[in-house]
C-alpha cells in the first residue's frame, strides 16, 4: 500500500495539477505526503565559488533566494493540504539543477511512490528534467500526471501496457494498490505474437492476476514501432482509462541523455495519468 508519498510541486511551472492529485491520492489512500519544490540557483553563480570568499557570499545569497521561491510555491500546496487535513511536511531546496537531481532522487527512494508533472517541452526549465531523474534514481514508482490534468485523482479503470519485460513486471509489482482497488484492468499488448515470450504471454499474466481476484480484460494491437504510444492513447480514450501502467526505457539524462522511444512519446504526449517504473 502507498503510504508515504512524495510529490515533486514545480517552481517554474504551473501547479495546480500536481497539487490537486497528489492530495486527493494522500486523502483517499490515507497516506502521509511529502511535497519537494527547488527554487533553481543560476549554474553559472556557482562558479564563482573559485574566487573565494566573495564568491561564496555571492552563491549563497542566490541560493537563499531560491529556497525563498521554492517556500513561495509550498505556500500554495500547503494551504490546499491543511484543507483537506491530510498528514503532510514541506521540504523548500535551493540548489543548481545537477545537485537538485540527486537530493530529490535520493529523496524518492524512501518513499513508497512519487508524484510528478509531465515535462512540457514548449517551456525552458529544469522543472521539465527533475520529473525524469526521479524515475531513473528513485528505485520506485513514479506517478505521472499530465500537464493539463485538473481535480482529484482517480484509477477506477487501469490499463496494464505489457510486453513481457523486466520493467513492465517491475511496473505491474509496483501498481499492486491502484489494481487492487480497481475497477476494471485492461491488459495492452503490442505485437504480441512477434514480441511477448510465450511464458510471459498476455493469457498468463491474467492467469497470474486472477489468482490475486482480479479480473482482467486483454486487447492486442497491432502497431508499427512509430505508432506505438498513439495506439496506446488511443485506446486509452476509447476505453475510458483512468490510468496506464508502463515500464520506464532508457538512462538517466545526465549519463546518456537518451530515452527509450516509447518513454519519450509518453512523457512529451501523455494524455491519461501513467505509472512508471524503471
Amino acid at each position: 500500500m502507498f503510504k508515504d508519498i512524495l510529490v515533486h510541486v514545480p517552481t517554474e511551472r504551473p501547479m495546480r495539477g500536481v497539487i490537486d492529485g497528489s492530495i486527493s491520492l494522500a486523502s483517499n489512500l490515507h497516506a502521509h505526503l511529502d511535497a519537494v519544490a527547488v527554487g533553481y540557483a543560476a549554474t553559472g553563480t556557482a562558479y564563482v565559488m573559485d574566487g573565494g570568499a566573495a564568491g561564496a557570499a555571492v552563491f549563497e545569497t542566490e541560493r537563499e533566494r531560491a529556497v525563498e521561491r521554492a517556500e513561495t510555491t509550498l505556500a500554495v500546496f500547503e494551504s490546499e493540504a491543511k484543507n483537506a487535513s491530510i498528514s503532510y511536511a514541506c521540504h523548500p531546496l535551493g540548489a543548481i539543477p545537477a545537485d537538485a537531481a540527486g537530493s530529490v532522487g535520493a529523496m524518492a527512494r524512501l518513499h513508497d511512490l512519487s508524484v510528478v508533472l509531465q515535462p512540457d517541452q514548449e517551456q525552458v526549465s529544469f522543472d521539465n528534467d527533475l520529473p525524469g531523474e526521479i524515475l531513473f534514481q528513485s528505485g520506485g514508482p513514479v506517478l505521472f500526471l499530465p500537464h493539463t490534468f485538473r481535480g482529484a485523482f482517480r484509477a477506477n479503470r487501469v490499463g496494464i501496457c505489457w510486453d513481457g519485460s523486466r520493467v513492465a513486471a517491475r511496473a505491474l509489482r509496483d501498481a499492486a494498490p491502484f489494481l487492487a482497488r480497481a475497477e476494471e484492468i485492461v491488459i495492452i499488448t503490442i505485437n504480441e505474437a512477434d514480441t511477448v515470450p510465450g511464458e510471459v504471454s498476455a493469457h498468463n499474466l491474467a492467469k497470474h492476476l486472477g489468482r490475486r481476484g482480479l479480473s482482467t480484460r486483454t486487447v492486442g494491437l497491432p502497431a508499427t514501432r512509430s505508432n506505438i504510444q498513439p495506439a496506446i492513447l488511443s485506446l486509452a480514450a476509447d476505453e475510458s482509462l483512468d490510468l496506464l501502467v508502463m515500464g520506464g526505457y532508457g538512462h538517466s539524462r545526465f549519463q546518456e541523455r537518451i530515452l527509450g522511444g516509447v518513454t519519450r512519446a509518453m512523457l512529451e504526449a501523455m494524455t491519461v495519468p501513467t505509472l512508471m517504473s524503471h
